[in-house]
């Protein structure tokens, strides 16, 4: 390979990366940011309530995403 060559992009493996980030991003979007305008608003006590709650959103929405991973990874074959 000469000095001017680069080697091929690897779009795929960018994407996933893209992906990734972006779901670690918005899990910590829901906890982080909605758990504090909870705490703020309705008071410190109501964020404890409303934790269990936005947990468990943060985990359907990784639950779905590594299911669409696993069917990416199914159908390759």
């Amino acid at each position: 390979m000469s000095s001017n060559e680069r080697p091929p992009t690897d779009y795929r493996g960018m994407r996933k990366s893209h992906e990734r980030s972006l779901l670690v991003i918005a899990v910590v979007v829901l906890v982080v940011v909605g758990g504090g305008l909870i705490g703020v608003v309705f008071g410190f006590s109501q964020l404890l309530t409303a934790l269990p709650c936005l947990l468990a959103g943060a985990g359907l929405m990784a639950g779905v995403y590594f299911l669409f991973v696993l069917m990416e990874r199914w159908s390759r074959r």
